[in-house]
């Protein structure tokens, strides 16, 4: 078996990658037991190979930082001493996930050039990745004065920079009455929009703030509501629309409590504020707790709306195939609310779908593309999908394209949820497909019984046949949350292949490693 020396967090493609494995092993004689040379970084690429092309050079750069399973405070360890674009990255979530319209890498480069200015894109890491990326250049001198570029291009409809309109179809609940879950399946029509897509892709939505949140907010300001302001998107607008349309309302910046605290005029309410400032726990607030908690204040609303990130865009995984389902796109949303602090806090995209749209409204949207995470390219090879939760949405997609395409290789899916009778999405569609003999299902739902039974669990009692699908040239996609599942399902299949393929540890991850440079392990995690 031949040994990966490149590290999975090497930017480039599955093609680039093949190519440089295998140079690199022909020129230094290597194949078996991995080795001293592997994980080599840039410098000793283009040292040992100086005809090596110099963008594979720079993407062999080992960034052991880029671990989303390690806590925030190790991966700028790690990156201690870099140059300041790499201890910017290592304080991003190391997901790669796209919703701040790059990926780590290229994100932390672009403040670290001056080019990008807002800190607050990596949705992931939060308000813990938007503090340390502030510390992290006011230590290092700030960034550079940015590239003097030449006027751009208009952006092409139904990217990011230029999402297209689109109008919702349907919107319905997929769980059953009694459920502590609230998951909606979404269709939108995407004729006339100028939007295509491939099945593995997400679909980015810009969404929209509650009326009644906005409505709070504007109170609190002592607004009307009909001020004219200049939103964080540049536009001119009613400050009420402001709010709902281009504002993010649920990350506080500390310039935001500063301002407030100067212009509070009781000193019980500057006391809270400063300690919310000293204490460092801006993010632990929304805007409408701060303004709450300064409540004798009345700044100008515009230097309010100056002090707000802009909203930015959600991502979800694109749940249907253009092929079966043409002009339309589907996704699978759980709705997201919690109570905090005597309120209601309600996930802005999620409840806009769950609550507020309904059939014939619109809704802005974008492409992001996937690379690596789609149906196999061989027809007839297994594929194998977990997806507990929502994660099921990429994987409806996947079936419907194998099925659509006549596609002969073998299918199996381990999905979970809270309980069978009311949390099996999409139920109607899978069991007729396992009764046609085109999928295999487990199922893991954890509180149907006393003991709390997960997909990483239905793995391992299938740990034998999951192998044999491997060796056949077997596939195998995750999609969910990133640091329990996912993590989990990884150990699961390390030990499925370590105990069925009489392999060490060391043997079984390196077989793992080539899974994942062959594309034949992917994930799309969050």
């Amino acid at each position: 078996m031949s040994v990966s020396l490149i590290p999975e967090s090497a930017p480039f493609s599955t093609e680039q990658r093949a190519w440089l494995n295998g140079f690199l092993s022909g020129w230094l004689g290597v194949s078996g037991e991995a080795n001293g040379a592997a994980g080599l970084n840039g410098a000793a690429v283009a040292g040992l190979l100086p005809g090596v092309p110099e963008e594979l050079a720079e993407a062999a750069e080992d960034f052991p930082w880029h671990d989303p399973g390690l806590p925030i405070v190790e991966r700028m360890e790690l990156a201690e001493g870099k140059p300041l674009e790499r201890r910017l990255m290592s304080a991003m979530a190391q997901l790669d996930c796209g919703a701040c319209g790059y990926l780590c890498k290229t994100y932390s480069e672009a403040i670290a050039a001056g080019d990008e200015k807002s800190l607050t894109l990596c949705s992931p890491g939060g308000g813990e990745t938007a503090k340390a990326l502030k510390k992290i250049l006011k230590e290092s001198g700030g960034a550079k004065s940015g590239s003097s570029a030449t006027a751009a291009k208009p952006a092409a409809v139904g990217t990011r920079q230029n999402p297209a309109v689109a109008a919702v179809k349907h919107i319905r609940n997929l769980n059953g009455e009694g459920s502590a879950k609230h998951t909606v399946h979404v269709e939108i029509d995407l004729n006339g929009s100028g939007v295509d897509y491939r099945v593995g892709d997400a679909l980015g939505v810009y969404p929209t703030n509650c009326d009644e949140l906005v409505a709070a907010v504007v109170e609190a300001l002592g607004a009307q509501g009909d001020e004219m302001v200049t939103s964080p998107a540049d536009q001119s607008l009613p400050l009420a629309d402001a709010l709902r349309r281009d504002c993010d309302l649920a990350m506080v910046q500390e310039e935001l409590v500063e301002l407030l605290a100067a212009q509070v005029v009781d000193p019980q309410e500057q006391a809270t504020l400063q300690q919310i400032i000293d204490d460092d726990a801006c993010d632990q607030h929304d805007l409408l707790d701060v303004l709450q908690l300064a409540a004798s204040a009345r700044p100008p609303v515009q230097e309010v709306v100056d002090r707000l990130p802009r909203l930015q865009p959600r991502l979800y995984s694109i749940a249907s195939s253009p092929a079966a389902h043409p002009g339309e796109v589907h996704l699978t949303v759980g709705r997201v609310e919690k109570e905090l602090r005597g309120r209601d806090r309600k996930g802005v995209a999620s409840t806009m779908f769950a609550d507020r749209l309904k059939p014939g409204d619109q809704v802005r949207v974008f492409i992001h593309a996937a690379h690596d995470f789609t149906t196999p390219a061989k027809a007839d090879a297994p594929m194998i999908m977990v997806g507990p939760g929502t994660g099921i949405a990429p994987f409806r997609a996947f079936l419907e394209e194998r099925i659509a395409s006549n596609a002969p290789g073998k299918n199996w899916l381990f999905f979970g949820d809270q309980c069978c009778a009311t949390d099996f999405l999409y139920r109607e569609e899978l069991e007729p497909l396992v009764e046609a003999g085109k999928l295999r299902l487990d199922t893991a739902f954890s509180r149907d019984q006393a003991e709390k039974i997960y997909v990483q669990h239905r793995m391992k009692e299938a740990s034998a046949e999951l192998f044999q699908w491997l060796q056949e040239g077997g596939y195998f996609f995750v999609c969910g949350d990133a640091k329990r599942m996912a993590a989990d399902v990884d150990k699961a299949l390390h030990e499925a292949i370590s105990e069925h393929g009489g392999l060490s540890e060391e043997q079984a991850a390196a077989y793992v490693a080539q899974l994942r440079d062959q594309g034949r392990y992917v994930r799309d995690v969050y």
